[in-house]
């Protein structure tokens, strides 16, 4: 599950101490024990407490905040559809099973879903037997294994598994010979649509300089949040301008492993001519599909090929009805 509401319980806990939550800091976080979590606050923030009055001070406000966990990208629609075909399903979690039993219960019907759900304090061994989940774990007990990491740039660590996705939205159930999904259009998944928006600040000077594909950057500071929930990857949406209009967009999100970032970014193109710069401009999106992955590229020529085969994908899409009507939305014109 996402635990973005860690962010939202951080920020306030840290104000008590005259700290400031930097939304960035979730990415050192994600996947990791409770107890590594709470070092890496205390220490990257020079908290005057121990780490065991951290986590007993943190834990009730994550407690009575779990209702608002959401599931990760493709969750859902990955358990209602192998639901749905009459595929039968296990859970098992390092959370003992009190605490994923909670945690589900906020998801109507996911506990129904599942044939047995199994905690750490059920079994006599933790990772990697085969008492309980993780790769070297299922492969153990003679299982096939997808892999989807928690953290970026990870993947080289889950070479035992069969196959590593950068997201769930990114499963195939054909190719482990379950029933396919039958959701996308157009080479496009609709998604729930988010919105997000900010000045148009200076990237990397790359897009135009070097891909020739002019950018709108927008500053990942106050969204951090957002980019811990949405995997990395090629999406589409309309583009908001006050005093120039609303445009298709097509966007990255993620760490462009061709240029090998350090930080996460937001870098969508506004699929239309402009006579000028616009920095500074307000610019308001709407995401409402996605396309692909993020991926590596053996060269750059291969890298800008991509990207305008995803720009003919968005500017198809965006024609259909189900996706032009968010051209209407009143957020891209406030």
């Amino acid at each position: 599950m996402n635990n973005g509401v860690v962010g939202d319980i951080l920020r306030k806990y840290l104000c008590k101490y005259g700290k400031q939550w930097d939304g960035r800091e979730s990415l050192k976080i994600v996947g990791k024990t409770p107890l590594e979590a709470a070092t890496t606050i205390v220490e990257d923030y020079g908290l005057p407490c121990a780490v065991d009055e951290f986590n007993s001070e943190f834990y009730p406000l994550f407690s009575a905040q779990m209702d608002k966990i959401k599931s990760l990208p493709g969750a859902n629609r990955l358990i209602r559809h192998l639901k749905g075909h009459g595929v039968p399903m296990a859970l098992a979690s390092n959370s003992s099973k009190a605490n994923i039993e909670s945690k589900i219960s906020y998801h109507e019907g996911w506990k129904e879903c599942f044939t047995v759900i199994v905690g750490r304090d059920e079994v006599s061994k933790g990772k990697p037997s085969p008492d309980m989940p993780g790769v070297l774990a299922g492969k153990a007990a003679g299982t096939r294994v997808i892999a989807v990491p928690s953290l970026p740039k990870q993947t080289h660590l889950y070479t035992s598994a069969d196959e590593v996705i950068n997201s769930l939205l990114d499963i195939r159930p054909e190719k482990w010979g379950l029933p396919p999904f039958q959701d996308w259009v157009e080479n496009t998944l609709p998604i729930d649509p988010w919105r997000i928006g900010g000045p148009v600040i200076k990237g990397y000077g790359r897009g135009s300089k070097v891909l020739g594909i002019p950018t709108a950057n927008l500053s990942t500071k106050d969204y951090a949040d957002d980019l811990v929930e949405h995997p990395s990857g090629v999406y589409f949406g309309w583009a908001g301008l006050a005093t120039r209009g609303v445009f298709k967009m097509v966007m990255s999100i993620g760490w462009n492993p061709y240029f090998n970032n350090t930080e996460k970014t937001i870098e969508p193109w506004l699929l239309h001519d402009f006579a000028e710069d616009f920095y500074g401009e307000e610019l308001r999106l709407i995401i409402v599909g996605y396309i692909r992955p993020e991926a590596n590229f053996s060269s750059l020529e291969s890298l800008v090929a991509k990207i305008h085969e995803d720009r003919e994908v968005a500017e198809r899409a965006l024609d259909l009805p189900s996706y032009a009507k968010f051209k209407d939305d009143p957020y891209l014109s406030k």
